[in-house]
């Protein structure tokens, strides 16, 4: 029979919870903002990978934001999926920034290109 110390299933316990808060971390809201911007420019990479798929967004005024999806199932349902968009394309963004304003990220709620809406996480979408 195994038997475990004290001390290693403290130990075990704070390094699980170490990483399922880094976890938590990335996949969740809590780097980004409240309130929502509206970004419009041109993509110039996409990227269906995982975790998120992401589009590269130059802008006329503010340079080149990284632009997070959800995850690709999600990114999938929601209809954007390979080949509904390329470099080029002019695409607006609606979502939550990145809270260190030294970072151009956003976090998108939808994505439009064209007359094209994909909804990526509707019941986060505000709009005035």
């Amino acid at each position: 029979m195994f038997k475990i110390s004290a001390q290693r299933l403290l130990a075990a316990a704070m390094l699980s919870a170490v990483f399922a808060t880094g976890a938590a971390a990335h996949h969740g809201w809590s780097w980004a903002e409240a309130d929502q911007i509206e970004l419009r420019g041109t993509i110039e990479k996409i990227s269906m990978g995982g975790p998120h798929p992401t589009l590269d967004i130059a802008t006329a005024d503010d340079g080149v934001w990284r632009v997070e999806l959800g995850n690709p199932r999600q990114t999938e349902r929601s209809g954007f999926v390979e080949d509904v968009a390329k470099p080029g394309d002019q695409v607006v963004a609606l979502g939550n920034r990145s809270q260190d304003r030294s970072e151009k990220r956003m976090k998108a709620v939808r994505i439009t290109i064209g007359e094209k809406r994909y909804d990526i996480y509707p019941d986060r979408i505000r709009t005035n």
